[in-house]
């Protein structure tokens, strides 16, 4: 266990970062999945530039990686456009 100050502080704060990272990643996580599950064009449509750019704040913040961040984007947009 830590002894110092600055340590003890240091693992508070990283735990409060932890749980708001795992929040946001995973309501991140649901939304790409509602939109996976949508079959109406329009809807997903939507639907997509709102999950966009979640992906793209959880890039932004290392929470995911960049690539990560493009390559489900790149997969959704593709899902939204071959809907009917």
């Amino acid at each position: 266990m830590a002894h110092h100050q600055s340590a003890l502080k240091r693992i508070r704060q990283s735990q409060k970062r932890k749980l708001h990272n795992r929040y946001y990643a995973k309501s991140t996580r649901t939304m790409i999945k509602k939109l996976r599950n949508t079959t109406d064009k329009e809807a997903a449509a939507e639907l997509y530039p709102r999950v966009a750019s979640m992906l793209d704040k959880l890039a932004k913040r290392n929470i995911i990686h960049k690539n990560k961040a493009a390559n489900l984007k790149s997969k959704l947009a593709h899902h939204v456009n071959s809907l009917q």
